[in-house]
């Protein structure tokens, strides 16, 4: 089987029992007035494959290094895509080119086009590429509607690919709402709050699993204190001074000591409205792990990074994330935070497709 090469790259299979062999194994082209049309995807796939052969205008045969050259300068970044169409190829999955908001529209394995719809968009992306939070937010979205599976492929420096499966989440728990009967009082001492009231001990540390219990005493972070504040649950004085604390100036005291805390303090907020316990996620390298539950009674689902929704960062950080996350059983989530406070979550998941 053989095509006829255009000046981008593109092959035109002419002959039609020829045209129908190539597109009956696997649906690569699409059926035009002078043919078979392959796009430089298919055309650099197949001659790779041996599955047909390619001619210039003049009938000479052109070799696959020299159609692959053609593709790369016709379409800027085309060989880290071409790494992810071939992968997904060789893995048995029809691979069609598909307009924005993603390079490639996937059929679920088996599929048949124009009866099967599309079961993945999948996106290819270099390592080196930026994480683009906004971006990430918008196209999952738009995937979620459309009822496809977003997938980001991101190709190491090896040419090695790491699929991540991205959506927007809806993290919920199921711990109730309380209220003290009366404001405890905290005493604010460096970095920490500390509650000495025994019924506000019992009822904050063990019943709503706030902050830490050392002895008879329970340790607050930071954003807790400033959370139970906002609620009417807490008022703070200073451990050394003894005076009392406004929220106003403990809110500046503790920006100084993270530049970060007004957005962290708005995904805190936003995770315990949804009814799930929140704890710190230092140890897993984040800034919260969520409980759906009592920690006493079951383990964190989730773990939380918090960061301005604008936010634009380095795949490689992102990658980390989300093995340790999954390491340990838990959903990596990045929690995107507007000016405003409003706060949207999005999950990313490496998986095998």
């Amino acid at each position: 089987m053989s095509g006829v090469v255009a000046p981008e790259a593109t092959v035109t299979v002419a002959d039609p029992s020829e045209a129908g062999a190539v597109f009956g194994r696997g649906f690569f082209g699409t059926v035009g007035p002078q043919g078979l049309a392959l796009d430089r995807y298919e055309s650099v796939y197949l001659l790779e494959m041996r599955r047909l052969e390619v001619v210039d205008p003049r009938g000479k045969p052109v070799e696959w290094p020299e159609l692959f050259r053609r593709a790369a300068r016709a379409e800027p970044g085309f060989g880290v895509r071409y790494i992810v169409y071939r992968d997904l190829r060789q893995r048995g999955y029809v691979v069609r080119r598909s307009p924005p908001p993603a390079s490639f529209a996937v059929l679920p394995r088996g599929g048949t086009l124009q009866k099967t719809p599309a079961r993945f968009w999948v996106e290819p992306l270099s390592e080196r590429a930026p994480f683009e939070l906004a971006r990430w937010f918008d196209v999952a979205e738009r995937a979620q509607t459309a009822r496809k599976t977003l997938l980001l492929a991101l190709v190491d420096e090896e040419s090695d690919l790491t699929y991540y499966k991205v959506r927007r989440p809806a993290p919920t728990g199921a711990l109730p709402g309380h209220r003290l009967p009366e404001p405890t009082e905290g005493w604010l001492s460096e970095d920490r709050v500390v509650v000495f009231a025994p019924a506000a001990v019992e009822t904050l540390g063990k019943g709503l699993a706030y902050g830490s219990r050392i002895g008879d005493r329970l340790e607050l972070s930071l954003i807790e204190a400033a959370y139970l504040i906002a609620e009417g649950d807490l008022a703070l004085r200073d451990a050394k001074s003894r005076r009392s604390v406004s929220a106003v100036q403990f809110a500046r005291r503790a920006s100084r000591l993270d530049r970060h805390f007004p957005e962290r303090l708005s995904g805190y907020r936003e995770l315990r409205k949804r009814g799930l316990v929140v704890k710190t996620g230092f140890k897993y390298g984040a800034h919260f792990r969520a409980y759906p539950k009592n920690p006493e009674n079951v383990h964190a689902r989730y773990l939380i990074h918090t960061v301005p929704d604008s936010h634009v960062g380095a795949w490689p950080e992102v990658a980390g994330g989300v093995r340790v996350a999954q390491g340990v059983r838990k959903e990596f989530i990045v929690a995107g935070v507007s000016p405003k406070g409003a706060v949207r979550f999005l999950s990313l998941e490496r998986i095998r497709p």
